[in-house]
């Protein structure tokens, strides 16, 4: 596996451990829907967080959130609405970016709430 897969795998593992002990229950990860994954589908009293996990060895080409362009956000929303369909729930939907940078030998995690809207 390439270094910079290894690197997404730990960001969604380190992304999850920060959800539960923030209190969110998680729902799903990679969760696949046509074309779109969605990183981190979480819960937290009535909200569904879709999240989208952002990992980055350094900063020196942009904050990880940077990295989340429109057509990344409609594959999100598409999926998203399938995903409340399919389980038929009625709960507020969120979209955040859980962003985490290496800094020395640790890491940065930073949750960005509502950090875009859907169109």
């Amino acid at each position: 596996m390439a270094e910079h897969n290894e690197l997404g795998k730990l960001g969604e593992e380190m992304a999850v451990e920060f959800l539960q002990k923030d209190g969110y229950t998680i729902l799903e990860t990679n969760w696949t829907f046509q074309k779109a994954e969605i990183d981190i589908l979480a819960q937290k009293e009535n909200i569904l967080a879709v999240i989208e996990v952002k990992t980055r060895s350094s900063l020196e080409f942009g904050l990880p959130q940077d990295f989340v362009k429109p057509k990344k956000i409609q594959l999100l929303v598409k999926a998203v609405d399938a995903f409340v369909n399919e389980r038929d729930l009625d709960i507020e939907v969120r979209f955040d970016i859980i962003a985490i940078h290496k800094e020395g030998k640790s890491f940065v995690i930073e949750h960005l709430i509502d950090a875009f809207y859907h169109f």
